[in-house]
C-alpha cells in the first residue's frame, strides 16, 4: 500500500462511522429484531473493517459492506445465544432474517428504515427521557456521556436509562414500524426532540476537533422534512417550526468557522458566507408556524429568523428577541432558556444586569461549560479581567471540543495580564 493508505482508510472508516451510523443500525434493527444484537454486530463489523481495509482497500459499496458484515455477525451472535435451536427457528419463521441481500442503492421512499426506527425508539410505553436518549444512541450514533450532556445528567445515569429502555422495548413487543396516522401525534413531540438534539449535536459537536458535524446536521433536517411529508396536507405547526429552526441554524454553518477550524461568534461572522437559499425556504415555513399553535420550537425559529434577517450584527432587534425568550420561557422553562434569555438583554440593558441574571443559575448549571463561559464573557466585557479569567478557566476545565477549546483559551489569554 501507499505510505499514506493506512491513514486514507482510517479516515473513510471514521467518515462512515459518522455519516452512516444511524442508517446501518436501522437496518440491522429490520433485519435481527434486537437493538443490542443490532448495535454489538455494527461495531464488531466497523472493527473488522480496521482489519481488514488495510490489505484489501475501501470497497466500492463501504456501507453496504459493513451492513453485510453485521448482519452475519448478529446471526453467529444469535447462534451462540442459549437455546440455540429454538431462538433460531423462531427468527427463522419471523422473517426477521431474509434470505435475499440486502439493497444497495438508495431510495426516496417513505418510510425508510431511519423512520421506523425512530419511531420505534418514540413509543410512548417508554419514558419521554428514555424515548429521546434512545433515539440519540441508536439513530444519531451519540455516545452515552454526549447524550448525558444534552439532558445535564451523570453519564452513568444516562447508561442506566438505555439499558432500560432497550429491555423495555424487547419484552413488550414493541413493533418495528411507523405507527398509524391515528397514533402519530402521540409520539412527534418525542420525535422532534429526538431530531432536533441530533441536530443540536451536529451543530455543536460535544467532542472532535471539529466544532461542526455536518452529517448530523443534514441527517436531522432530512428526517425533518420526513415527518413533515408523512404528516400531510396538514402537518403540526410545531412540524414545520422544527424544519424552519435547522434551516435557520444549518445556513451560518459555513461562517462559524475560520479557516484554521476556530470558532467565529455570531457578531463576528461573515454574514455574506451565510446560505440564502436555505434562509430563503426556511423565513415562510416560520410565517406559516407562528401562524398555527406556538409553540417552543417556533418561537425559537423567530428567534433565528431575527438574526438572519439582520445584515449587520449592529441591526439585530435584540429587543424583540427578548420578547421572543420572554415567551419561550413560559412555554419551556429551562436553566439554558434563561442563560440565552440573559444574554439577550445584556444586548440591550447591561452586562451587569445580566450577570446578576445568570449567577442565579449557577446551581443547575454549575458543570455546563457554556454557562462559564458566558459568565465570563459578560465580565470581560464588564473589564473585570481577573474575574473573566477565572470563569474562562472554570469552562476550561468542562469543554470537550477542540474548537471551542482553542476559542476559550484565546479568549483568556486576552484578559490575563
Amino acid at each position: 500500500m501507499i505510505p499514506n493508505a493506512k491513514t486514507d482508510v482510517n479516515q473513510a472508516i471514521a467518515s462512515l462511522y459518522r455519516a452512516e451510523w444511524g442508517r446501518i443500525v436501522a437496518i440491522l434493527i429490520r433485519l435481527v429484531g434486537d437493538f443490542d444484537v443490532a448495535e454489538e454486530a455494527v461495531q464488531e463489523a466497523f472493527i473488522a473493517a480496521v482489519n481488514q481495509w488495510q490489505s484489501s482497500g475501501v470497497p466500492d459499496l463501504p456501507r453496504a459492506w459493513i451492513v453485510k458484515t453485521a448482519r452475519y455477525k448478529a446471526i453467529d451472535r444469535l447462534r451462540r445465544r442459549t437455546r440455540l435451536t429454538e431462538k433460531l427457528e423462531w427468527y427463522a419463521v419471523s422473517g426477521l432474517i431474509p434470505n435475499h441481500e440486502e439493497p444497495t442503492e438508495d431510495t426516496d421512499e417513505i418510510p425508510d428504515d431511519r423512520l421506523r426506527l425512530i419511531f420505534t425508539c418514540c413509543h410512548p410505553a417508554l419514558a419521554i427521557e428514555a424515548q429521546v436518549a434512545l433515539t440519540l444512541r441508536m439513530l444519531g450514533g451519540l455516545e452515552t456521556d454526549e447524550i448525558a450532556r444534552a439532558f445535564l445528567v451523570p453519564t452513568a445515569t444516562m447508561a442506566q436509562r438505555l439499558v432500560r429502555a432497550k429491555r423495555k422495548i424487547r419484552d413488550a413487543g414493541i413493533p418495528y414500524k411507523v405507527p398509524d396516522t391515528n397514533d402519530l401525534s402521540v409520539r412527534v413531540d418525542a420525535v422532534m426532540t429526538a431530531i432536533y438534539l441530533i441536530f443540536n449535536e451536529g451543530y455543536a459537536a460535544t467532542r472532535g476537533k471539529m466544532i461542526v458535524r455536518a452529517d448530523l446536521c443534514t441527517e436531522a433536517i432530512r428526517l425533518g422534512r420526513l415527518v413533515r411529508t408523512l404528516m400531510a396536507p396538514q402537518p403540526p405547526s410545531k412540524v414545520t417550526a422544527l424544519l424552519a429552526l435547522m434551516l435557520l441554524h444549518d445556513s451560518r454553518r459555513d461562517a462559524r468557522l475560520d479557516e484554521a477550524g476556530d470558532l467565529v461568534l455570531l457578531e463576528d461572522q461573515d454574514r455574506g458566507r451565510w446560505n440564502q437559499q436555505q434562509i430563503a425556504e426556511a423565513l415562510p415555513l416560520v410565517e406559516e408556524a407562528l401562524r398555527g399553535e406556538i409553540s417552543s420550537f417556533a418561537v425559537q425559529a423567530a428567534i433565528a429568523a431575527l438574526h438572519c434577517q439582520a445584515a449587520q450584527a449592529e441591526e439585530t432587534d435584540w429587543l424583540q428577541i427578548v420578547r421572543l425568550y420572554d415567551l419561550l420561557e413560559r412555554l419551556q422553562p429551562s436553566p439554558i432558556v434563561s442563560l440565552n434569555r440573559a444574554v439577550a438583554i445584556s444586548m440591550i440593558e447591561s452586562p451587569q444586569t445580566a450577570l446578576g441574571l445568570i449567577d442565579g443559575l449557577a446551581p443547575q448549571l454549575h458543570d455546563y461549560h457554556l454557562f462559564h463561559a458566558t459568565r465570563a464573557d459578560l465580565l470581560r466585557r464588564m473589564g473585570a479581567s481577573a474575574s473573566a479569567a477565572q470563569s474562562y478557566a472554570l469552562a476550561l476545565l468542562l469543554v470537550t471540543n477542540d474548537s471551542e477549546r482553542r476559542f476559550l483559551e484565546r479568549r483568556l489569554r486576552e484578559v490575563q495580564p
